[in-house]
């Protein structure tokens, strides 16, 4: 798989595609993106990670959050009775408003095209369901890899708010990944800790209104620039994922990641993650590498989806 893949400065692949894209790169009509390189070969060797057999979720409660910036639906849940002692649920909510996916439906470039040349127009009219979160049926699978910016900057005594913006440098990512004798693979699933949810849940209403209420929106992540872009893609990263409302630092450092990461090369962003039992394990266990295991909703034509996530050790 790694032949196949043209190093970042080559990309686009054609010119008439937009700047950083990958499309076609596994065929014109690929729905998984960087999917592609969680192969079953992979998937064998993620699962040497597990030696404890400890699990851990990943998955922020459903009903956070629950002050959404009024843009934003909280979910509603309502329990009621079909029969003497039988009862259903009913659940509403908005897939953006906890732990999420961002599938290849989500956020598109400015000309309204999104991964592999589908269009907005397309997406909206409701003819065709490609790029759906259904076509990652077969999961999100393989090595993940922690980077737990929030442990090194306390260690290092960095001021920092995980409620604030703040943008990590490419630079200190690679120090934790060595600090913590990493060495990534092609196909690795990397998840970056901020600290963003446990603070947003832990703060008080009024608090939490005022965060949501920023124009601009502001929150931790790692920093947003071409050579983070070139970074990710030349190291064959499967899918990302943090614990903040995105994984660039927002407002963006240089330029927003989100369109090329999703719309260009086709991969995954993990949002508001809940890494809290999952940093506490890598530092009891002393290894930042586990089994990752994420199952989407199965839901035709989908935007996001929580992502059911666990890892395992």
């Amino acid at each position: 798989m790694s032949s196949m893949r043209p190093k970042f400065l080559k990309l686009p692949l054609d010119s008439s595609h937009p700047p950083h894209s990958a499309w076609g790169l596994y065929g014109p009509d690929d729905e998984l993106g960087t999917l592609n390189l969680l192969t079953p070969e992979r998937t064998v060797a993620a699962a040497k990670e597990i030696r404890t057999g400890v699990r851990i979720g990943l998955n922020w409660s459903l009903e956070q959050m629950e002050t959404t910036g009024g843009f934003r639906e909280v979910m509603k849940h309502e329990i009621f009775q079909i029969a003497p002692n039988m009862n259903d649920d009913r659940i509403e909510f908005n897939t953006q408003t906890s732990t999420q996916w961002d599938g290849l439906r989500h956020w598109g470039f400015d000309d309204g095209r999104f991964y592999n040349g589908l269009t907005q127009a397309e997406i909206l009219s409701g003819k065709t369901s490609k790029l759906g979160i259904h076509a990652w049926q077969q999961g999100i699978v393989g090595r993940g890899v922690l980077v737990d910016f929030l442990s090194y900057a306390r260690k290092h005594n960095i001021p920092y708010n995980p409620l604030e913006h703040h943008a990590i440098p490419l630079q200190t990512v690679l120090t934790i990944l060595a600090d913590a004798n990493v060495a990534l693979r092609e196909g690795d699933i990397l998840l970056l800790r901020t600290g963003f949810t446990h603070a947003f849940a832990s703060s008080s209403p009024a608090i939490q209104a005022s965060i949501m209420a920023k124009r601009p929106f502001e929150y931790p992540g790692i920093e947003s620039n071409t050579k983070v872009l070139e970074w990710l893609w030349d190291t064959g990263i499967a899918a990302v994922a943090g614990d903040c409302p995105g994984f660039e630092a927002w407002p963006p450092s240089e330029e927003a990641m989100h369109q090329v990461l999703l719309a260009g090369f086709g991969m995954p962003i993990g949002e508001l993650f809940d890494f809290e039992g999952l940093a506490e394990e890598c530092g009891r266990e002393g290894r930042w590498t586990f089994f990752f295991s994420s199952e989407p909703l199965n839901v035709k034509g989908g935007v996001g989806s929580p992502p059911n996530a666990l890892a395992i050790f």
